[in-house]
């Protein structure tokens, strides 16, 4: 339905929002790039949309407001239960359905790739419906390989497009190697932890380090 990119990742709190924030900073001036987060919990403490637009200094048109917007940093099903609702991914579907199909988007999700949205579906299903390519955001430190080659099995028995992997943390060859052979899927950069995250840090890693193939031109063309 859409084109662009789906950021999921192996777990919470990996490092998904910097990602999408240095995926938009890395292509905007060569696509009309949209940002959105479909659904957010724990709004009273993390607004990862309003950090994405600190971060790349959104101009008008580039962030997508419309969402699941949830107290309580729970998994979304979880959320919004405690909310006393359901979510429901057709709204989602038909808030993005008549725009432009010029834009690109980047697309965040809710915790890992297998979380439930509701009783019945998972963050999957919302990227299966989106039609979107994903890029997997992933730890690098022990474990992740592991990790990484569960989320990248589940995405593919699920015909969905794997675009590559961005690893965070502390550099390790080995990992990146093993996912890189096991997982069949290209590293498109490995992103530090920084100490304190600006827009002229992200932006200097991004036009340095993430894609430096332009790999995912294929996904943003």
């Amino acid at each position: 339905m859409l084109r662009g990119l789906f950021i999921t990742a192996t777990d919470t709190n990996v490092g998904k929002t910097a990602v999408a924030a240095a995926l938009l900073l890395r292509y905007r001036d060569q696509f009309p790039l949209r940002y959105w987060k479909p659904i957010q919990t724990g709004i009273e403490q993390d607004d990862d949309t309003a950090e994405v637009a600190r971060l790349t200094g959104c101009r008008a048109g580039e962030i997508q407001t419309a969402g699941v917007r949830l107290p309580r940093p729970l998994s979304p099903h979880a959320a919004a239960k405690l909310n006393g609702s359901t979510i429901d991914i057709d709204p989602l579907i038909d808030a993005v359905r008549g725009e432009p199909g010029s834009l690109r988007w980047i697309v965040e999700g809710a915790g890992g790739a297998l979380v439930p949205i509701n009783d019945l579906q998972t963050m999957v299903d919302l990227i299966m419906q989106l039609g979107l390519a994903t890029v997997v955001v992933a730890r690098t430190t022990l474990g992740t390989i592991n990790h990484t080659l569960l989320t990248l099995e589940a995405l593919r028995r699920r015909s969905i497009d794997v675009a590559g992997v961005v690893m965070v943390g502390d550099p390790d060859p080995e990992n990146r190697a093993a996912i890189e052979q096991y997982g069949r899927a290209a590293v498109l950069g490995e992103m530090p932890r920084f100490d304190v995250l600006t827009h002229d840090r992200l932006a200097a890693w991004s036009t340095a380090s993430l894609d430096p193939s332009r790999q995912l031109l294929e996904f943003l063309r």
